[in-house]
């Protein structure tokens, strides 16, 4: 299924754990140092660097680019790290999160809540990944390096929903497969 940003709420209900999804559009760039500024600004009531709405922050901290490249390897970072910060992001109006690994019950009950979805991206795919960004522009903390906030156009990234609008988990579903076929 191929989905465009901005998201709609219409889009993210179409969406279903275990849907495997091209996204394409512009996204941003965020892990933990820029989570933490981003929270901040949120509490000094100051404007953010971009708007949350229809959009997805991609938990990445893409490597340097290469001569006649957009952009270095960008592939996802461990998710978890984000827990702390993403519920007052979402309450802000942040739906849509890129990342790799599992995330806390707290987390899903918040994405739930405010009606978000989870994407995973393959870990160890990085150079594949970074082919579908075809503009990287840094729009905020430069002092940051890797961790700054960028934003990325990107065509047909492959992603797969992993938590859903509904609750459904693509982890809890692999697992309990897995459990099901021990003898």
């Amino acid at each position: 299924m191929k989905i465009k940003t901005p998201l709609t709420d219409q889009d993210l209900a179409s969406l279903k754990a275990g849907d495997q999804i091209y996204l394409s559009g512009t996204i941003y760039t965020g892990r933990d140092a820029a989570h933490k500024r981003l929270v901040a600004l949120i509490k000094e009531n100051k404007d953010l660097p971009f708007n949350f709405n229809g959009t997805a922050i991609y938990y990445v901290g893409p490597s340097p680019k290469k001569p006649n490249q957009v952009i270095g390897s960008a592939g996802p970072t461990s998710s978890y790290r984000m827990d702390a910060y993403s519920p007052l992001l979402m309450e802000h109006g942040l739906k849509v999160m890129i990342g790799k690994g599992p995330r806390s019950e707290e987390f899903k009950k918040e994405l739930v809540k405010h009606k978000g979805v989870y994407l995973s991206a393959v870990g160890g795919a990085a150079a594949l990944i970074s082919k579908s960004i075809k503009k990287c522009t840094l729009i905020a903390y430069e002092e940051l390096g890797a961790e700054a906030i960028y934003e990325l156009e990107v065509e047909d990234m492959p992603l797969i929903v992993t938590y859903d609008i509904y609750g459904n988990d693509l982890f809890a579903e692999g697992i309990a497969k897995h459990q099901k076929r021990k003898i």
